[in-house]
């Protein structure tokens, strides 16, 4: 058997490097919640992370490793969201430059994030490119290879898996063993982090993805026993628009994950207007996928949660307030 990309020593690892940088995010409760599903659920904050998402807990495990020679150099990455913010970040608190290749159509509040996180840090820029028009991946090589700089991906790989991780580790560390975490899926690197750190905690806790309805790739996955590729979702869950688990995400998903379910859109702006009434929280669709499994129910059919200890990953909060506020009037 082929070995995972990462295990319970990189987590732990992970932790030590983002100890005192990240913020250890506080784990929210709710008795309507409880009530609602006759649960104990814990949420853990992640939308009040540093950049307002999960991301830059991967992304300063990662840029923290650079050799002398590659921080002189600096980093590339690609993103139109919450990883462009955390490696601009990270960047900048490291003293690397940073280039993140984002499209020409990028919400002008996450490009205007990006830049603020880019500033005080010489050499840093945004590369703007037509995403119809243009292969970004071409354009990044090029930007490489001409200045030195070292690509990190969204998910895959394994110090950004493993700086994940550490969110569950966190919470499990806080609130003691559980039975479930529910977390959301993208390409995966938050699930793959997240199972390595709960697994070992807690061997016997289920571990669940939660997927848009419209973006079952690693749900497909699973079920054929090899990476599915689908075309890019329709759906308001725009960190979960990915087309397909990582190389590296997948094993791990395969061998530690106890299934994958998926909600609808409609459910997620349901979530987001329990979290901002009930909760006073103002989360992205996508940091709403796990909860809107435990508070609605996955499309698949409910989850078994009463009497249990569940624990939640709210992963971003990263959301253009015209797009929330429509969410919010039922006019997603």
């Amino acid at each position: 058997m082929t070995p995972l990309a990462i295990g319970f020593a990189d987590i732990e690892d992970a932790a030590e490097r983002l100890r005192g940088v990240a913020h250890h995010t506080p784990v929210l409760r709710s008795r309507t919640a409880d009530e609602r599903t006759g649960a104990t659920l814990y949420f853990k904050a992640e939308h009040l992370q540093r950049i307002g998402a999960f991301k830059f807990r991967g992304a300063y495990n990662a840029l923290s490793r650079f050799s002398a020679e590659q921080r002189r150099a600096g980093v590339l990455a690609f993103s139109s969201g919450n990883h462009a913010q955390a490696v601009a970040l990270s960047a900048r608190l490291l003293g690397m430059p940073s280039v993140i290749v984002m499209p020409q159509d990028v919400p002008a509040a996450k490009l205007a994030a990006t830049r603020d996180y880019q500033a005080g840090s010489p050499g840093s820029e945004v590369v703007l490119y037509d995403r119809y028009r243009e292969d970004r991946d071409a354009i990044g090589a090029r930007i490489a290879a001409e200045r030195g700089l070292t690509l990190i991906p969204p998910f895959d790989h394994p110090q950004v898996m493993a700086g994940q991780g550490t969110a569950a580790l966190e919470l499990i560390d806080e609130v003691g063993p559980l039975d479930m975490l529910l977390v959301c899926v993208g390409g995966g690197g938050l699930i793959a982090g997240c199972a390595v750190a709960a697994r070992h905690r807690v061997p016997d806790i289920e571990v669940v993805g939660v997927e848009p309805a419209a973006g079952n790739d690693t749900q497909q996955s699973l079920a054929r026993g090899e990476i599915v590729k689908i075309p890019v979702p329709q759906t308001i869950a725009d960190g979960a628009q990915t087309q397909a688990s990582g190389r590296l995400t997948f094993p791990v998903i395969q061998a530690l994950v106890s299934r994958i379910v998926t909600v609808s859109d409609a459910q997620l702006v349901s979530t987001m207007r329990f979290m901002a009434e009930r909760m006073k929280q103002v989360v992205e669709p996508t940091g709403c996928l796990a909860a809107a499994a435990a508070l609605l129910g996955p499309l698949e059919g409910p989850l078994a949660l009463r009497g249990r200890r569940v624990g939640i990953i709210v992963s971003g909060g990263n959301v253009d307030l015209a797009s929330y506020a429509r969410c919010l009037n039922n006019e997603a």
